[in-house]
């Protein structure tokens, strides 16, 4: 049995657990499979399948304007597997985001009653009218298997016309949520932690979400010729990383000065929970990623760790603003919020129904 196929049944397990602990939760309530309480109703799922995943997923825009509007042809090889991480990633987003609605099957509702004066109401739509872009986007790649189908022609031709529109439209909207994720926690300056809570965490969320991008497409492009045992894009890889680097400066420096400007800054060297959650993203994020892609980019294995953990490094920040760092689950109730093993679990699932819906596009079409 090859890589893929072993990797494979792994997933399929990881998604029959979670099938059924996903049963439980429908069928009993959220109360049976969280941790999540009235004083922390934020957690892991909104932390990670939320906004780690429509984070994750912004290799879409970040490699699709690199292509179609800088024009940089390098990372042409890697466009459509961007796209199509894009498109299943804010699939998954939407999926995961059922589990952790208490009504669920209320989320129609936001077509209906608008309040435009709400972030999530913003992010909602764009969310919605991305991953409507995404498929028209990709469509072409399913379209182009058929050529003998005729009616399908006019609608390839279509769609291929359309490209530069598609992807300016696509960044836009992307541009717009991931930042819009971050001012929904404008509203509660006195409930996040000083660490993260920012005027400017809309513009923070948007800048660490094309770092995130930059490494998921360099994370994925190694796990791939890994699995299916085929020669590294290291010319790829190279450009990515030192794009990586310089984004990744943009990013700490432009934390760092924004914390010592808001006068946070004594909060980094005292003995608390939050201080030590802080320096371990920063390390994972930043000082890690950038160690490795200027003193050992000539290893993949290095260049692959030092992806991984600034995929990692960004996804944590996530968990930590989504409610991690909430001052009500570090002080106020003496107890501190840890997710369920169920609640991993259906996270788990998601990314891994979302893993074997990748593995079978680029197996049968020209990804």
């Amino acid at each position: 049995m090859n890589r893929i196929s072993k990797f494979k049944n792994f997933l399929w397990i990881i998604l029959g657990v979670a099938a059924a602990v996903g049963v439980t939760r429908f069928l009993f309530g959220l109360g049976v499979t969280t941790n999540l309480t009235d004083n922390t109703p934020w957690g892991f799922w909104i932390g990670f399948d939320v906004m780690g995943g429509v984070a994750l997923a912004a290799g879409g825009f970040v490699i699709a304007a690199m292509n179609y509007i800088f024009d940089i042809k390098a990372f042409k090889p890697v466009a459509r597997a961007a796209i199509l991480t894009a498109f299943i990633g804010y699939i998954a987003v939407a999926v995961g985001l059922l589990f952790d609605l208490g009504l669920p099957w209320n989320i129609w509702h936001m077509i209906i009653f608008w309040n435009p004066h709400s972030p999530l109401f913003e992010v909602g739509w764009c969310v919605m009218l991305y991953l409507t872009v995404l498929t028209l986007e990709f469509a072409p790649v399913v379209l182009e298997k058929y050529p003998k189908i005729l009616f399908l022609r006019p609608i390839y031709n279509f769609l291929h016309k359309l490209r530069i529109p598609l992807v300016i439209a696509g960044i836009m909207l992307s541009t717009l949520h991931q930042s819009s994720l971050g001012s929904l926690f404008l509203a509660m300056p006195y409930r996040l932690h000083p660490l993260w809570y920012s005027p400017v965490i809309p513009i923070i969320f948007f800048v660490s979400a094309i770092c995130l991008g930059l490494l998921m497409v360099m994370v994925e492009s190694m796990s791939s010729s890994y699995l299916y045992k085929k020669e590294h894009e290291k010319h790829i890889l190279d450009k990515l990383s030192k794009i990586a680097i310089y984004m990744l400066l943009i990013n700490v420096v432009f934390r760092f000065v924004d914390i010592l400007v808001r006068g946070a800054g004594g909060f980094l060297f005292i003995d608390a929970t939050a201080t030590y959650l802080f320096w371990a993203e920063i390390a994972l994020t930043v000082i890690i990623p950038i160690i490795v892609f200027i003193f050992a980019k000539n290893n993949i294995n290095w260049l692959y760790l030092g992806a991984l953990s600034g995929v990692i490094g960004v996804v944590f920040n996530r968990l930590n603003v989504g409610g991690l760092t909430h001052l009500n689950n570090l002080t106020e109730t003496g107890i501190f919020y840890f997710p369920s093993w169920q609640e991993f679990f259906i996270s788990a699932g998601v990314v891994s129904a979302a893993m074997l819906v990748f593995f079978f596009f680029i197996e049968n079409f020209k990804v």
